[in-house]
């Protein structure tokens, strides 16, 4: 690659052959072609170039490289953050549907959140040999989301730090805020240190739960698929938690009660069927069949809030909810990135029947339960 500026490379590969110009007549490295190859291959496809007559042309093309070839180029040639973009946009951008149903590239492929939800917006075309390969990667990535939420739920739940104040001295119960407040008159300005008198440190007790139920009520149409994994996951982690009972609806023209395999979000995200209608209001009904006591139950509504039933009978519902004392958790979006795409005005209507309405990853919701349950 001597004599050829990488910065300059990085913006032929992005414009293509468009950014020719760019390199003042000198070719990209060997590496460099190759990279072209891949990206050529893929956003080639875009019909949006066409009209602006930006088409890519490495002179490879997509006709050289098999599926399993280009992922296996890219897997050699790009950093992991590249790769997942790329998987993203094979799949989700173009629907090139083989990258989830060939058994050739399932062998090959690295399991990430992107697979997983294509798995699940596809696994219908499936036969069961390709299933088979396809659920390896469901139960990787669930595993890994289960390890990381487990720990959130765990520290959110890990017993409420009691104000009242102890006398016994513990570093794991040393009371911060409170020490620095009540030692402010000891700080000197002129050596820049506060000199702590009196330490103040928290009862660490772990309050009484009261029996408290959590249902999750959450969407399944195709838009919807990262809501639907992280729900699962959430419920997994939140099943056998003291004091808590955990519930797991999905729908879309139809309820199903899923609370039965919330133990295995393995065998429950198999189970689920991406895409269809949706009849919101028919789903919360449901749920408020489930409730014991209303006080201690928190209804978690996880949709895009685009209904295809009636949306009267669900802001009534909602009202009625809140009325008798439950919590009803709205939420746009249940994932890591929390960035929903959302009806407005049926959200409004039912943040303005009592519902809290936004949008939350799964470690904000952990934290948001505990709040209400652990005090």
């Amino acid at each position: 690659m001597t004599g050829i500026d990488p910065v300059l490379e990085r913006w032929r590969l992005v414009l293509g052959s468009a950014g020719d110009a760019c390199m003042g007549g000198a070719g990209l490295s060997g590496e460099g072609e190759a990279r072209d190859a891949a990206l050529d291959w893929l956003y080639q496809r875009d019909g949006d170039l066409d009209r602006r007559d930006m088409r890519r042309s490495a002179g490879l093309g997509g006709s050289t490289l098999s599926t399993v070839e280009w992922l296996d180029d890219i897997h050699r040639l790009f950093p992991k953050e590249t790769i997942e973009r790329l998987e993203r946009d094979a799949v989700e951008r173009y629907e090139i549907h083989e990258i989830v149903t060939d058994p050739a590239v399932l062998e090959r492929i690295e399991p990430n959140a992107t697979i997983l939800k294509a798995v699940l917006r596809t696994k219908h075309l499936m036969n069961p040999e390709v299933l088979r390969l396809a659920r390896r990667i469901v139960e990787q990535v669930v595993r890994e989301l289960v390890e990381k939420m487990a720990t959130e739920v765990r520290q959110s739940f890990s017993g409420a730090r009691s104000r009242r104040p102890s006398r016994l001295k513990r570093a794991s119960s040393f009371d911060f805020h409170r020490t620095i407040r009540a030692n402010l008159r000891h700080y000197r300005p002129e050596e820049r240190r506060l000199y702590v008198e009196t330490a103040h440190f928290f009862a660490r007790t772990r309050r009484q739960l009261d029996r408290w139920q959590v249902i999750l009520v959450v969407d399944q149409s195709g838009s919807m698929a990262g809501s639907v994994i992280h729900s699962a996951v959430t419920a997994a982690c939140l099943w056998g938690l003291p004091g808590v009972r955990t519930h797991l609806v999905a729908f879309d023209t139809q309820v199903v009660d899923l609370t039965a395999e919330v133990d295995d979000p393995v065998e429950l995200l198999m189970k689920v069927q991406l895409g269809g209608g949706t009849d919101i209001a028919k789903a919360v009904a449901y749920a408020a069949q489930l409730i014991e006591q209303p006080r201690r139950t928190i209804v978690a509504l996880i949709t895009d809030f685009y209904e295809g039933g009636d949306p009267n009978r669900l802001v009534r519902t909602v009202k009625a909810l809140v009325e008798q004392g439950t919590y009803v958790l709205g939420l746009a979006t249940l994932d890591e990135e929390a960035n929903p795409l959302y009806d407005h005005d049926l959200a409004q209507r039912l943040a303005d029947a009592g519902a809290q309405v936004g949008s939350m990853t799964p470690g904000e919701l952990a934290g948001f339960l505990a709040e209400r349950i652990v005090g």
